[in-house]
Order: C-alpha cells, then sequence, then structure tokens
C-alpha cells in the first residue's frame, strides 16, 4: 500500500522543505511507478536521493523515532513484493 501522501518533484527546493526529522519515504519515477521504500531522516536521505539521481518524485510520512521510519519502510516493502 503507497503512502497517502501526494508526489512532489525531487529537487533542491522540495530537498530544502523536508523535515529534519525521521521518516519513511517512496522515491518514484516520472509516472508514479514506486522505484524505492526507505527510512532516515528525510532531508539528508533526500539530499543523497537527488545527488545520486535515485528518483524523479518523491512522497514521505514523519515518524517520531528512526526505529519506527524502519519498521514502517520494512512493512511497507513486504506489501509491495
Amino acid at each position: 500500500m503507497p503512502l497517502r501522501k501526494q508526489w512532489r518533484d525531487l529537487d533542491r527546493e522540495t530537498v530544502a522543505r523536508a523535515p529534519d526529522r525521521p521518516g519513511v519515504y517512496e522515491l518514484g519515477d516520472g509516472d508514479g511507478t514506486v522505484l524505492a521504500v526507505e527510512s532516515g531522516i528525510l532531508r539528508d536521505e533526500l539530499k543523497t536521493a537527488l545527488a545520486y539521481g535515485d528518483g524523479e518524485q518523491v512522497r514521505w510520512e514523519e515518524t517520531h523515532t528512526r526505529q519506527q521510519a524502519a519498521d514502517l519502510a520494512a512493512d511497507h516493502r513486504d506489501r509491495l513484493e
């Protein structure tokens, strides 16, 4: 089940607006197909994804802890398979 958030372009502006908090995020292609589901400190993770060109779009959900983000990401990846 995908995150219930709207896709945003993965660009410098989006990364600058990303929270500096833990969360789970999806990277997508231009058509909205999920390419990856990851977790971590959102702004840091998205900076890396942008630098490596890992996707064209992104959407995320904040969590309270890194562990909660990792658990949600693992659960989400299992559902995509």
